[in-house]
């Protein structure tokens, strides 16, 4: 059980669990240069391997995007989009019981991002006009992950977002089956959010793709949307010719809880996340030593029930555990400076505690208001900042899809008497152009 769900003090804890690494900081394993060589002839590292997939992808399109289908997943592709007959398909044997969930977290998700307000405005005045234009995004690609499970619940975070913010054109990549086939529950979600341009497309290619077009699929304006390891690394090499979301890495979770928190539902709540990915981290944070030995046994009960339970475990055994505070304000620190993607706060009164939150993609108040809840349907996308980077960024929202466009259109007498200001200013910085450019709106007053 130790060796499952460790318990550490908070100095050992820094150096371990709680130790950031940026991205491209990975551990090169034996096994990875293995099927490097095998895949490329050379053992090549992630970021090297990626950057061969774009660069062919941008110079052979369709045939390199085949080609790596094949010998990365194993899947010969004809069609690179699912057919409308194989979404009609989809939609046929996907059950009642699912496609009414799958419409209810559409539902939620719809009027959650309907209340975020993003605000166009002109205001007029006796120096003419000042506003902002709010411009949607023209065109978007929704990265879905496959892989170990299918994630139709991705699809519609990303998707409806960006529907609600005016993105008239969305297209969706998810990896195939070993049949060929995009999942069933996966076309149906693209059903039910109105996505029509469906490509069976993972990996690095898919990103190249989207960030560069090939004749099958359309370059877009913006990817977003998580991934493994050589997906996250594809989209911080194609940024700069497409934007992007963020870079977002495996999965983590910080539950802060007291001596009077369920350990049952705390340890469920690890467990969700744990699931994931091997490189997941599920990590509860408490000031209470018998409550986190109480969590890890129920971790162990819970385990044997699960269909994951290996990645649970390996996840737990490697990036998980129980950090021991000196105090729930401790705890809070400790969070903050982790920056978690998910906040769980199973502790009294978890409103109260709120204002103590800096650092957070996402918080759960209460163990009623737990994170897989956040994950399906209680309506803000589950695409949240990860790797810390939610001391500086956002989950996704309907910011993410627009432009905000200063308008500026002063009349003559206004520029003529800001213009000595700018005159000031672009001497200072020595850029004479500037400064003739501001003197010549000083020589035109009352001119239109």
């Amino acid at each position: 059980m130790s060796d499952l769900f460790r318990l550490y003090d908070l100095e050992t804890a820094r150096d371990g669990i709680l130790r950031r690494r940026p991205v491209n900081d990975i551990d090169v394993t034996a096994g990875m240069k293995e099927r490097a060589e095998a895949i490329f002839g050379e053992a090549l590292t992630p970021p090297q391997a990626v950057a061969r997939i774009i660069a062919d992808v941008r110079e052979r399109g369709d045939d390199a995007l085949r080609e790596w289908t094949g010998r990365l997943d194993g899947v010969a592709l004809d069609e690179l989009a699912a057919t409308p007959e194989e979404i009609e398909a989809a939609v046929a044997e996907t059950s009642d019981e699912d496609m009414a969930a799958l419409r209810l977290s559409a539902e939620r998700i719809e009027a959650f991002h309907k209340r975020q307000p993003i605000i166009p405005w002109m205001q007029p005045s006796d120096e003419g006009m000042l506003g902002q234009l709010v411009l949607p995004i023209e065109r978007v690609g929704v990265y879905v992950p496959g892989g170990t499970a299918p994630l139709p619940s991705t699809l519609l975070m990303c998707a409806i977002p960006a529907q609600v913010a005016g993105v008239k054109d969305i297209i969706a990549t998810t990896p195939p089956g070993p049949d060929g086939a995009i999942p069933s529950i996966v076309l149906a979600a693209a059903h039910v959010a109105g996505i029509d341009k469906v490509y069976k497309l993972g990996g690095a290619q898919a990103i190249a793709a989207l960030a560069y077009g090939t004749a099958s699929v359309p370059r877009v304006d913006k990817i977003v949307g998580p991934g493994n390891l050589f997906v996250t690394l594809a989209k911080q090499q194609v940024y700069g010719a497409v934007g992007i979301d963020g870079l977002l890495g495996p999965t983590e979770t910080v539950v802060i809880a007291d001596e009077d928190a369920d350990p049952a539902l705390v340890a469920a709540d690890l467990l969700a996340q744990a699931e994931h990915d091997v490189l997941a981290s599920a990590i509860l944070v408490t000031p209470s030593r018998p409550l986190a030995e109480q969590v890890a046994m129920q971790i162990g009960r819970q385990l044997e029930e699960l269909s994951r339970s290996g990645f649970a475990a390996e996840s737990l055994a490697g990036r998980g555990g129980a950090v021991i505070t000196g105090s729930l304000e401790e705890a809070f620190e400790v969070a903050n400076t982790y920056a978690p993607e998910h906040l769980q706060l199973s502790v009294r009164e978890p409103s109260a505690w709120l204002g103590k939150v800096r650092n957070a993609g996402a918080v759960f108040l209460g163990e009623y208001s737990f994170e897989v809840l956040g994950d399906y349907v209680a309506g803000p996308s589950h695409s949240l900042p990860t790797s810390g980077t939610a001391r500086f960024a956002s989950g996704l929202n309907v910011s993410d899809f627009v432009k905000i466009t200063p308008v500026i259109g002063l009349n003559a007498d206004a520029a003529a008497r800001l213009s000595t200001t700018a005159d000031t200013i672009a001497r200072a910085e020595g850029l004479t152009a500037h400064a003739a450019a501001a003197r010549a709106r000083q020589q035109v007053k009352g001119k239109r």
